[in-house]
């Protein structure tokens, strides 16, 4: 047991982007494809910035441990 294989501090990240991306895609379909009322500033705001906020925190979370 003293000789554990190096496992890769990012694969939490990519697990996490697959889930946001999937994620991203549905409410994407569900805002664009069934006329949603919520104005394109909200739209771009669920869509782009919040899952790159959360990508961008969870990337330098993970690079940062020893």
């Amino acid at each position: 047991m003293a000789n554990q294989p190096q496992r890769n501090r990012l694969l939490p990240w990519f697990i996490g982007l697959a889930i946001i991306v999937l994620a991203d895609l549905w409410i994407a379909y569900q805002m664009f494809c069934t006329a949603c009322e919520a104005p394109g500033f909200v739209q771009a705001l669920v869509v782009i910035v919040v899952p790159g906020i959360y990508l961008a925190l969870m990337y330098i979370t993970f690079k940062s441990q020893d």
